[in-house]
């Protein structure tokens, strides 16, 4: 079937994955997302924002009564049969504008991209706000050797971040004029926990100088 929404249960269930490593969580209350993307994910009341387990698009899902199954073209399943469910409601949720930047992040982004020799002294920028169904790229360059990057321009560099520019790789990995993609995550600070992250996914960390940056714009670049 094709989602058009989002479907939200409630239920007590049990969920085997079979893949690089087969897991199983025993019966238990737990909260299932199933988004319009095709992904789906199992949380329970505890690890924030990050699920117990959960399959990424591009991937097959079938719902029947009792179960459902996601399966991806790597051959990986993931399986959740609902024994007693306690909440099912599904929601269209239009579409979403993307996260809006601070001013420092929207003004760093605007001196990077009038001067991508900061990143790197063989960039070229494509575009600005490069599109992808989960959101625009901050900047799509390409370095010397034609490779495209994506670069995402933060204020301060966390895990969230690194995970957001992961995602965006993966789509741009989908074009075969952009892959394999280069993956950057540039901010005037990086957190210690954020850089061992990124460097363990192959992404490229920069700390810039907000200051050195605007000091050498042009006057109508500087916002503030």
């Amino acid at each position: 079937m094709v989602r058009t929404g989002v479907r939200l249960l409630v239920a007590r269930c049990s969920v085997d994955y079979a893949g690089r490593l087969d897991a199983r969580l025993p019966p238990a209350v737990r909260l299932i997302a199933l988004k319009a993307d095709g992904s789906i994910a199992v949380h329970s009341d505890a690890r924030a924002y990050k699920p117990l387990n959960w399959m990424s698009p591009p991937c097959s899902i079938v719902e029947s009564e009792d179960r459902i199954t996601a399966s991806n073209p790597r051959g990986e399943r993931l399986v959740v049969e609902l024994l007693d469910v306690v909440f099912d409601s599904s929601f269209e949720l239009g579409d979403d504008p993307g996260l809006a930047k601070d001013g420092v992040e929207a003004e760093l982004q605007a001196l990077l991209a009038a001067d991508v020799g900061a990143l790197h002294d063989d960039f070229r920028l494509v575009r600005r706000e490069y599109p992808t169904d989960l959101g625009p790229v901050d900047l799509l360059c390409r370095d010397g050797e034609g490779r495209a990057v994506a670069v995402e321009v933060k204020r301060i560099g966390e895990i969230a971040g690194v995970e957001q520019l992961l995602r965006y790789r993966e789509r741009l990995d989908r074009d075969g004029s952009l892959a394999p993609t280069r993956a950057m995550l540039v901010a005037t600070r990086i957190k210690p926990q954020a850089r061992v992250f990124a460097e363990s996914r192959g992404v490229e960390c920069l700390e810039v100088s907000f200051a050195a940056l605007r000091a050498t714009a042009p006057p109508e670049l500087r916002l503030f």
